[in-house]
């Protein structure tokens, strides 16, 4: 096994019909937890904004926020491939800025790729990226950061004409140079589909089991954010209600003086206590 999933490794579980395992991750502790459990990508989303931030949307994320936590991640990571979101406004003024903050969050942030949202608009975008030397992957879908323009949450691709662009989409920033694409939140037919016409993997979130991968939020996968699940999400713990149990406990504990116990102490001989009793 490599020391890191790579591109390569992408492109050849797709070739082996392997499916390919992502998670989100956006700090140091949750990325060496499931990079220790075996998961071949890790993704910093953008959806730190609202999972970590408090944000309603994606788009109040700024590079810096993405360096900050990509390197929190990369230090916590032996194994997995990192990939960092490009943020909103961060390649949509130019093919030079969109470089220069893609390469920052490889030189300062340490991932090993990006992630873009859009389609054909962006071709120009994905080949400078790949002429500077840094993997790209795509995202088509519904893609958060044109939350405003889809005028909310909503699946993506349920006309014909809206399925045919996607397809297009896909073709197209395929051949700019993307060595894989993530689908969200398109019908299950319509991404079954665009992974039989693509010879790069395509990584589903919401999208059906015929994607060549699959990709989750780690705050939905064990229950952190209690207040909203989604339904293209699955909920395999419950560490939300762990964590408030937890504190419970512990405020109650203080509170009856039951924490912290001897055990929780650190000894010093009497003798210094009593001459310091003396001097003060």
């Amino acid at each position: 096994m490599n020391k890191y999933f790579t591109t390569k490794d992408f492109a050849q579980a797709k070739k082996d019909g392997r499916k390919i395992t992502m998670l989100t991750a956006y700090d140091y502790s949750t990325a060496k937890i499931i990079d220790e459990a075996g998961v071949d990508c890790i993704l910093v989303g953008d959806s730190l904004g609202m999972v970590l931030l408090g944000y309603e949307d994606t788009t109040k994320v700024t590079v810096e926020d993405m360096i900050h936590h990509t390197k929190a991640v990369v230090r916590g990571t032996k194994h997995a491939m990192v990939i960092s979101d490009l943020p909103f406004a961060s390649y949509h003024t130019g093919v030079n800025d969109c470089v220069r903050n893609a390469s920052r969050l490889v030189s300062e942030g340490g991932c090993k790729a990006i992630k873009l949202e859009g389609g054909e608009d962006f071709k120009d975008e994905i080949k400078a990226i790949k002429r500077a030397g840094i993997p790209i992957m795509g995202h088509l879908g519904y893609t958060p950061q044109s939350i405003n323009i889809f005028g909310g949450h909503k699946v993506q691709g349920k006309n014909i004409e809206s399925a045919r662009k996607l397809i297009k989409d896909a073709l197209a920033i395929q051949e700019a140079g993307v060595f894989s694409v993530v689908l969200e939140c398109i019908p299950m037919k319509l991404a079954a589909l665009i992974s039989e016409k693509l010879s790069i993997p395509t990584i589903g979130i919401g999208s059906g089991p015929e994607c060549d991968g699959q990709v989750l939020v780690i705050h939905d996968v064990v229950g952190l954010c209690r207040d909203f699940s989604p339904k293209h999400a699955k909920r395999y713990s419950n560490a939300g209600d762990i964590i408030e149990q937890s504190a419970k406990d512990y405020i109650n504990d203080v509170s009856n003086k039951a924490f912290p116990t001897e055990s929780n102490t650190f000894k010093i001989d009497d003798e210094v206590i009593d001459i310091l009793r003396g001097e003060f």
